[in-house]
């Protein structure tokens, strides 16, 4: 495959998956708010993602990046750990059943989305 025909196939760019990033980060922190009063445990979990997104948002080198410590293309790796704690995270916090949970497996979903939709390879336009 050719490499422009990758880029095609992966449209995200490193700026748009930023932006998309301090998105999520935000969308977890108010889902933590939301939940706070009615079910803790989602609460506490939109919290830690929220934080994590966050956190690997600041130290990414890519637009965005505060401190740049970690590569992108890290970053990717690193987007698929916390997918996976968004999927189990109900499941491993003793809320899987409950419709708060449903909110985690549609944001779990929407990241593997994400990530197979980014050009990981692209590099970041500073």
């Amino acid at each position: 495959m050719a490499s422009n025909e990758l880029t095609r196939s992966r449209p995200i760019s490193p700026t748009q998956h930023a932006v998309l990033d301090y998105g999520v980060a935000s969308m977890f922190f108010a889902l933590g708010f939301k939940y706070r009063n009615q079910n803790r445990a989602a609460s506490t979990l939109a919290f830690v993602n929220g934080g994590m997104v966050l956190g690997m948002s600041m130290l990414t080198d890519y637009p965005g990046g505060v401190w740049r410590r970690i590569s992108f293309k890290t970053h990717g790796v690193l987007d698929v750990v916390q997918a996976a704690l968004t999927g189990f995270g109900p499941a491993l916090m003793g809320f899987a059943d409950t419709p708060e949970a449903k909110t985690f497996y549609a944001q779990a979903a929407s990241e593997v989305g994400v990530v197979s939709m980014t050009d990981w390879n692209a590099a970041p336009a500073h």
